[in-house]
């Protein structure tokens, strides 16, 4: 079975070590890079063809942003995740936005690591180019800006509701358990979002989003498996802010 190529973007060598060992030891083959420059080569070179990467956000000559936004620019739906010591919420909405698929602050579990890696490899199996736009009658998000509207209003979303309504948009009429959810959104301090905060933020976004979040017509409960998107519904709802 062919291992999956990783391009670690890291400056810190005593980081690489222990992450060396460990992916290699989950099945992963790993190539580093120290610097922006030097990740640049190895990715658009011809000996790319990796399968997802990690990038430190402060490097010597830049930031793993904008190696980010460069991948996203060529349409590459490569699934990227951000290595950070910063557990900002800006830094972490700026990477997310760029068009990171996830972020991990350091110290982290290197098992927690390899357990997102996985998850963000059987994620990309298939995928497509990112569309620019999703829309849901009245409903539109611009991927691009990292921004939602209702009837063209702006929605104050945070980082997690902005990525939860993006998943149920994106996978309009299924219904995704609430494991497949928790498997996909990460709290801002980089360890699991748990059940009941998963229920906080699907009650947090239909405040925003439905017509009566009491009886919503567009995020539906599936009682005992999880949500679905229920799609156009309710065009006389009316925009709410944060």
């Amino acid at each position: 079975m062919e291992k999956n190529r990783i391009l670690l973007l890291e400056d810190d060598i005593s980081l690489i070590d222990g992450l060396q060992y460990s992916l290699k030891k989950n099945g992963f083959q790993l190539q580093t890079a120290h610097s922006l420059e030097e990740g640049r080569r190895l990715l658009f070179g011809e000996n790319g063809g990796f399968d997802l990467l990690l990038l430190d956000v402060s490097l010597p000559d830049g930031t793993g942003f904008s190696l980010c936004e460069e991948v996203r620019r060529r349409e590459s739906s490569i699934p990227i995740i951000f290595l950070t010591a910063a557990d900002e919420e800006t830094s972490i909405i700026r990477g997310l936005d760029g068009g990171g698929d996830d972020y991990i602050t350091k110290p982290f579990r290197l098992g927690e690591l390899c357990s997102r890696i996985r998850a963000q490899l059987r994620r990309s199996v298939g995928t497509v180019p990112e569309r620019e736009e999703l829309r849901s009658g009245s409903l539109r998000v611009d991927l691009a800006a990292g921004r939602a509207y209702l009837k063209e209003q702006p929605l104050e979303l945070t980082a997690a509701e902005y990525r939860l309504l993006c998943l149920l948009m994106k996978n309009e009429g299924r219904t995704l358990p609430r494991g497949r959810i928790l498997d996909v959104l990460w709290d801002g301090n980089g360890s699991f979002v748990d059940d009941n905060t998963l229920s906080v933020y699907i009650r947090r976004l239909r405040e925003k989003i439905e017509r009566n979040p009491s009886r919503p017509e567009r995020l539906l409960t599936v009682r005992g498996i999880g949500y679905r998107w229920q799609g156009a519904a309710g065009e006389d709802m009316q925009g709410k802010g944060g």
